[in-house]
């Protein structure tokens, strides 16, 4: 009979292995910490919702919902969509739990794997991890710049140097609609020096011809460069509503630049949106991108709130850290080894395993019938701080740059704790 063929996991997803876990803790308890410090509250939502919720707050004519969405019928004939980013869904919790009636702004993050069908690459996975920050019922810019100056603290603090922010507002529901006409119109005349993808979305959402800007071709960017940009057509309001969050970025430092195609690529996006460019040459540098959505809780049925947030991708952070040159953390080692010698008393080495671990201590030994030497490789393999060699009526505890240690058996759980 032939061999069962080997399951793999899926194409464009990766395991985070033991190796892998200092670094990852590094990022997502820093994103932790900051977040704490700047007041937002942890929150954790379900990895599937309503299809509707995506489908009406993304915009159907985007990407995401067009092509990238893991939708699929239940047993109940529900359509349900694996999340595919972490904003909507925090924003339906606001309102389903009625945090609109709470002090406002409401202040929420989650760190969380998204799904989003597309073909895969260095820094983009099919589930990914990604930190959602989020601040609710405010539409003062000073909390935008807060937002962003967030991230780029994060950035300080992981070392992270090479990247650079870029910046653009979009207009709000007064001001945009003029300029889509206007710019339907440059389309209209312009549409065949556009390929056929920019073309597909003219008709959908025509802000949306400027997503993937740098990868397109030559002439289409050539041409793009050429048609009316949203900044020019802002109302007064959205134009202090800019000044003020560059006044508030450039008050804490925050450098950035202005780019005027920046537009993001989901529907809800108002105002304010930026991306954090990362030091990887590919079109997958993005390592962070948000914006302002003052009407997406009123499309899921809440009350008129504006918001601002980001997404930013755990596995791209990591890639930016690598690309630095910044070392990743080693795995810790383990507290204390427990080998074995001929005739050691088993049973009374699990009691200590198990009083040890109460004590707090990191404690192991051996379970797969290694001789003393091996045992002792292993020890070093999981960077024992001490290791304790039992024997039949005693035992010699071991530490570098200490003389060996005779205890009696009814010493050792006593010696090895705090």
């Amino acid at each position: 009979m032939s061999a069962e063929r080997q399951i793999e996991r899926p194409r464009g997803t990766h395991d985070v292995v033991p190796a892998e876990i200092p670094a990852w803790e590094r990022v997502t308890s820093e994103i932790r910490r900051l977040c704490r410090l700047y007041g937002y509250r942890p929150i954790v939502t379900p990895g599937f919702e309503d299809t509707a919720l995506f489908a009406r707050t993304s915009g159907a004519g985007s990407d995401v919902v067009q092509k990238e969405m893991y939708t699929f019928t239940d047993r109940s004939d529900r359509s349900l969509t694996l999340r595919p980013e972490g904003t909507a869904p925090i924003c339906r919790a606001y309102v389903e739990h009625g945090m609109h009636r709470q002090p406002q702004p409401v202040k929420l993050f989650t760190i969380a794997p998204m799904y989003r069908y597309g073909a895969p690459g260095r820094g983009r996975y099919r589930e990914h991890w990604q930190a959602s920050v989020e601040a609710l019922g405010t539409d003062d810019p000073a909390i935008d710049a807060e937002l962003i100056q967030l991230y780029d603290a994060l950035l300080a603090r992981l070392g992270v140097t090479r990247y650079h922010l870029e910046l653009n507002s979009i207009g709000c529901r007064d001001c945009r609609p003029a300029y889509l006409e206007r710019l339907r119109g440059w389309l209209d005349e312009n549409a065949r020096r556009l390929d056929d993808e920019t073309r597909a979305k003219v008709g959908v959402s025509p802000l949306r011809i400027f997503d993937n800007y740098l990868a397109k071709p030559d002439v289409v960017r050539d041409a793009l460069d050429e048609a009316p940009k949203i900044g020019e057509s802002l109302c007064a309001a959205c134009v202090a509503h800019f000044e003020a969050v560059r006044a508030g970025l450039d008050a804490t430092g925050v450098r950035y630049t202005l780019v005027p195609t920046l537009v993001r690529g989901l529907d809800y996006y108002s105002r304010t949106t930026f991306e954090f460019i990362g030091p990887m040459e590919n079109q997958n540098s993005t390592i962070t991108g948000g914006g302002r959505y003052d009407y997406l809780v009123e499309e899921i049925g809440g009350p008129p709130t504006p918001g601002i947030g980001f997404g930013a991708g755990i596995e791209r952070l990591l890639i930016a850290m690598e690309e630095e040159g910044i070392e990743a953390p080693g795995e810790p080692g383990i507290d204390v080894f427990l080998a074995l010698d001929q005739g050691a008393p088993r049973q009374q080495v699990a009691l200590w395993l198990a009083e040890l671990r109460r004590a707090g201590v990191a404690a192991e030994t051996d379970y797969a019938g290694r001789s003393l030497k091996g045992q002792l490789t292993q020890a070093r393999r999981l960077g024992a701080a001490r290791t304790v060699v039992v024997g039949p009526a005693d035992a010699i505890l071991r530490a570098p740059g200490r003389d060996d240690e005779t205890l009696a058996h009814a010493d050792v759980v006593s010696t090895l704790t705090p």
